[in-house]
């Protein structure tokens, strides 16, 4: 054995295990907002049971309120907790990477994990990048290739990518997308959505099943950027058509805080008797909600994702998608933010029963309930490789600390 891989030897028996001590490896997850900490809990609960890992949960404000309920509900109280500064994004994330730097160079971190597309997700991984600590991207590979559709998610998700180790796609088709763009092989990992293992866990913990008779109500929720203005009033429209044209059918609208969702749905939907809105729903009481329903309405990733778990067809209010397994499933219909394309579409599957059941069983193609196993498996191994390598080593040591 050469001298360099007596070296690598010697730091993997020490950051392992010692006769029979474990030397606990010190991984950082950031989150900020409702999506990431629903997708991050089960990596975080796996982590935690892992006899390597000393994992640390870093908020950092991003969504208040919202982001609190589904920390509450995954049994989850952050180590950390950042200030936001500012009421823009542009605020927030000059805040966010100051107080993350501190963060980073506190500690020996041995990775950092982020999920999604936020603006939290890209300044945990530009921090660490800075920091030359490896990142892991849960749910990495979904793509538009439109900058503008959504927005800025979509170049904030590629520019993610550029700086990530670990790439976690929850689909082939992110996997194709992240190979066609130059990322190695060796550092993908196909893992299936961990939305699903959250699913899961929430129906085991805290008793989620379908509870309505009948039918069941149509659940609507917008909220993205580039449908502010008037494709929300559009949106707004449509359901107050339905309604209308349906007095049977119950419709269930929880409306997001934003002033710019707020102020058309409030204004065109307020007095229509069988629409309620209601605040923001906590994760638990949105799983119960997508359990009860015909039908959703959405511009929501999540939303697309997790409703096929239910047996619940989706209708997506958008011009594009970076989930298009669900349509290609059939379990969902990208239909645009119109008037006329929403109340037609409803129409038709109201009246069409062997369509609608056709999209009902159309099953979940996001993954099996395993992916936060596969990716605390994956990370397990992938640490020791990179620890192991003498490359990894003599780059590491010729390279100076900070640019």
């Amino acid at each position: 054995m050469c001298a360099s891989e007596q070296i690598a030897q010697s730091v993997v028996t020490k950051l392992w295990v010692l006769n029979g001590e474990t030397d606990m490896q010190k991984i950082l997850i950031v989150s900020g907002t409702r999506p990431e900490i629903i997708k991050l809990a089960p990596v975080y609960h796996a982590l935690r049971a892992a006899t390597w890992a000393d994992v640390t949960w870093l908020h950092t404000g991003q969504h208040d309120e919202m982001a609190q309920q589904i920390l509450s509900c995954f049994d989850i109280a952050p180590d950390i907790t950042l200030t936001r500064l500012g009421a823009s994004l542009l605020d927030f994330g000059t805040g966010c990477r100051l107080q993350l730097d501190n963060v980073m160079a506190q500690q020996d971190w041995a990775l950092v994990i982020v999920q999604g597309d936020t603006e939290s997700a890209f300044q945990g991984s530009l921090a660490a990048f800075y920091n030359r600590i490896p990142v892991a991207h849960v749910e990495a590979g979904l793509r538009t290739y439109n900058l503008n559709r959504p927005f800025p998610e979509e170049g904030l998700r590629q520019m993610i990518s550029r700086l990530t180790r670990f790439h976690f796609p929850p689909t082939q088709r992110a996997r194709a997308a992240l190979e066609a763009e130059g990322i190695a092989d060796s550092q993908i990992y196909l893992t299936g959505n961990t939305v699903i293992d959250a699913q899961q866990w929430t129906c085991a913990n805290r008793g989620v099943k379908r509870r309505s008779k009948g039918r069941g109500h149509l659940l609507v929720t917008a909220h993205r950027r580039e449908n502010w203005g008037h494709d929300m009033a559009e949106i707004c429209h449509a359901i107050a058509d339905i309604a209308v044209q349906q007095p049977d059918l119950p419709i269930l609208f929880p409306v997001h805080l934003n002033p710019m969702v707020q102020g058309p749905v409030t204004s065109i939907l307020n007095n229509i008797p069988n629409v309620t809105l209601t605040d923001p729903l906590g994760y638990t009481e949105m799983q119960q909600a997508l359990a009860d329903a015909w039908l959703v309405l959405t511009d929501s990733g999540g939303l697309q994702e997790e409703a096929p778990t239910f047996g619940v067809p989706v209708l997506v209010l958008r011009e594009e998608t970076e989930r298009p397994e669900a349509v290609d499933a059939g379990c969902a219909i990208l239909i645009g933010p119109t008037r006329k394309s929403i109340v037609s579409e409803v129409a038709r599957l109201t009246s069409d029963l062997d369509a609608f059941k056709k999209m009902a069983l159309a099953g979940n193609p996001f993954g099996d309930g395993t992916a936060s196993e596969q990716i605390v498996h994956a990370l397990a191994q992938g640490l020791t490789h990179e620890l192991a390598s003498p490359s990894q080593l003599r780059t590491a040591a010729v390279q100076p600390a900070s640019a």
